[in-house]
């Protein structure tokens, strides 16, 4: 599992699955000639997406940042349609690290669509109960609202089997929310309505996740958005302001989604002047 060091915090990327999404809809109206030179495409059009979440280990708490696309979650044609190549080991993950699911001390969702969430739930029997049993979950309040109650468009991704189970264990927050010395969630909208990004700052050292407001690498261009964000023009505004002020702070970004890169860090021209490149496993040999 790869890691990285910022300042007090320590990130490690667990196992949380992965999928295959057509390469159009995940770069929306930009043309493939362009993107193609940025990311790997296979010949169905198809791009290679992790959904693997962030170990957050900071002042002795353990986050995780995103569940992963859980276990046994999906139909079949769900799988399918979805590209689903392998499902999640994030308990798996975590007992090579010695953890257990019960030593998580909260859930930090950036947002609540099923690649994000579907981890949040698992099978005990013929019920579905908590992963993660003595995590707090935040999320935005708006996020949590349309969770919820999603609309016709969002209903084919904010599943009630994703929420009811552990609503006992969330807590929303409004704009942003400070969860130790350093360690915000933020609120930006644009990919989803409740859509929120992290920021950790300990002096010197900062990282930031966009999460799906630069899923991967190749979407670093600002006007670089997807088709399945509900507000573009939001998340293209948002982009600009969150990369100008990493760049300004030589800011790591790190990924859940990028099959190539855990993270990046870019200096104030917005080059590349550090990584963090993620390990081949056996299914991909």
């Amino acid at each position: 599992m790869e890691t990285l060091q910022v300042g007090r915090a320590k990130i490690t990327w667990l196992n949380g699955g992965v999928n295959f999404l057509d390469g159009g809809a995940m770069f929306g109206v930009v043309p493939k000639p362009l993107w193609s030179k940025k990311y790997p495409v296979n010949e169905k059009n198809q791009i290679e997406l992790r959904t693997d979440p962030l170990l957050l280990q900071v002042d002795g708490k353990n986050f995780l940042v995103d569940s992963g696309i859980g276990n046994n979650k999906l139909t079949e044609k769900q799988l399918r349609n979805f590209g689903v190549l392998e499902q999640s080991s994030v308990e798996v993950s975590l007992n090579q690290l010695g953890l257990s699911t019960k030593d998580i001390d909260a859930m930090l969702m950036t947002h609540l669509h099923f690649d994000h969430a579907c981890g949040l739930t698992r099978w005990e029997g013929n019920r579905l109960v908590p992963s993660f049993e003595n995590a707090t979950i935040y999320t935005t309040e708006v996020e949590w609202n349309e969770m919820r109650n999603p609309n016709i468009r969002s209903q084919n991704t904010y599943w009630e089997e994703n929420w009811k189970p552990v609503e006992h264990l969330v807590e929303t927050f409004t704009a942003e929310i400070e969860i130790v010395p350093g360690l915000k969630m933020i609120h930006t909208s644009g990919h989803s309505d409740g859509h929120a990004i992290l920021l950790f700052e300990d002096q010197e050292d900062t990282f930031i996740h966009m999460a799906d407001l630069m899923p991967t690498h190749g979407h670093q261009n600002v006007l670089w958005v997807l088709a399945y964000d509900d507000y573009p023009v939001r998340s293209v505004h948002k982009k600009e302001e969150w990369m100008k002020i990493g760049y300004e702070k030589n800011a790591w970004y790190t990924f859940y989604h990028d099959a190539h890169y855990r993270a990046l860090k870019f200096n104030s021209s917005g080059e590349v002047i550090d990584k963090v490149t993620r390990e081949r496993y056996s299914y991909e040999s």
